[in-house]
């Protein structure tokens, strides 16, 4: 990987090319088509008329959590607390938005040096007072800290207590307060599973309409639940990226969904987002784990280790590397150790954590094809790109910015296959 020299994924992107705002219309949006060696360009409403009829596309459904908490000390110094990760009672996100009461979480503060003393604030719900208190209880790890919050009524769940305190976290090279309009447009139309601070953005060009379209065109959808971190914004500061930490994200998938994928191993599958694309790798070497491993029952250590409902594994940054040309195994015979364990386990809930970086040396065992958004220079998403595309990204992009593509979060889409 030391031959990776992120400098080569660099790109002079205006800031008039990065969109401030989404579209007026979500599917109004336009399209870039990189198909067999060629670009053309489109609306996002027309993608149907470019997907091929083996095709089956697969969502991330997570949803965007209302992630930043404001709070106004006596003094009228402001605190900013930013929720990443649940920590306490559980670990769960599901789990952790139905606890009342109190809870604990990895969180990033803004204005640190003014957070010494537990801090309130005052909100309205349901017609009832309620006043939120937030404790620092110590340094978690990097610039993150564990927070307790506590909060009145007992009655309310966390999540009640967010909707009414915490703003939408938009990305922070937007450079712009969130707007009443966030609250609905940086969320796709089919997010469901609450837990992300940045939302999977390929998705929000879809609208009901287009998929309604797919639909027709019996191209089969399938869902799975990746809650994406603040790690995805995280900056290259290496030159060389093995040197680069990748983030780790938490990956959801139902039985019904594995069986799903199995049965639909033969057809071309694309991924809608980046994040979505990781999901389904990391997938697959869980089930090449798994089929390597064998395990008969629930082991008390090791790899596969009890999470809520379901075990999951984890898959570290750069392991998959090690055995990307060695391993023979198909997709569906990864998917098929997968469920097969999860039967034997009796459990409906996969977990896995996973720290997967897919460079342009990964070769794609699950992902044939991704709908996506452009993205930064010299991220690791455009690295994930180059894995699809090759040095073609170069062209790509250099057409998108020609032809007045909008770029980032709030951008434009293309589509590779």
């Amino acid at each position: 990987m030391n031959a990776i020299n992120i400098t080569d994924y660099n790109y002079i992107l205006p800031e008039e090319k990065i969109a401030l705002f989404p579209c007026e219309n979500r599917d109004e949006s336009k399209l870039l088509i990189y198909k067999n060696g060629k670009i053309s360009e489109s609306v996002f409403k027309q993608l149907p008329d470019y997907l091929d009829n083996n095709s089956m596309l697969v969502f991330n459904n997570t949803r965007v959590i209302q992630a930043r908490i404001f709070f106004t000390k006596p003094t009228g110094a402001r605190v900013e607390i930013f929720c990443l990760e649940p920590l306490a009672p559980t670990t769960v996100h599901a789990l952790m938005f139905e606890t009342k009461h109190t809870c604990e979480w990895e969180c990033l503060i803004g204005n640190n040096k003014r957070f010494n003393t537990p801090l309130n604030l005052d909100f309205q719900c349901n017609g009832q007072s309620g006043i939120l208190r937030a404790e620092k209880i110590e340094k978690y790890t990097g610039n993150s800290f564990r927070i307790r919050f506590s909060w009145t009524p007992e009655n309310l769940s966390f999540a009640e207590v967010l909707e009414k305190v915490g703003k939408i976290p938009l990305p922070p090279y937007l450079k712009r307060k969130t707007q009443q309009t966030d609250t609905e447009r940086y969320q796709t139309v089919y997010a469901q599973e609450k837990g992300s601070v940045a939302a999977p953005t390929a998705g929000l060009h879809f609208t009901e309409n287009v998929l309604e379209k797919i639909r027709k065109k019996n191209i089969p959808i399938e869902h799975i639940t990746l809650h994406v971190g603040a790690g995805t914004f995280k900056p290259v500061t290496e030159t060389h990226i093995e040197n680069h930490i990748m983030h780790s994200e938490q990956l959801f998938f139902t039985k019904e969904t594995i069986a799903n994928l199995l049965k639909n191993s033969d057809k071309k599958i694309i991924a809608v987002g980046t994040t979505t694309t990781r999901a389904l790798e990391s997938l697959y070497w869980v089930g090449v784990k798994i089929a390597a491993q064998s395990p008969p029952n629930p082991p008390k250590g090791g790899e596969f280790l009890p999470f809520g409902e379901g075990w999951g594994g984890a898959i570290s940054q750069w392991e998959v590397y090690e055995n990307l040309n060695a391993t023979q195994i198909s997709v569906s015979a990864a998917f098929e150790a997968v469920l097969d364990y999860m039967n034997r386990l009796n459990i409906s809930l996969l977990h896995v954590s996973t720290s997967i970086i897919i460079t342009p040396y990964y070769v794609p065992k699950v992902v044939k094809g991704i709908i996506t958004n452009f993205h930064q220079p010299q991220s690791t998403l455009l690295l994930l790109i180059s894995a699809f595309v090759g040095d073609k990204w170069k062209e790509i992009y250099n057409y998108a910015l020609a032809h007045d593509f909008r770029f980032l979060s709030y951008g434009d889409a293309c589509l590779f296959c």
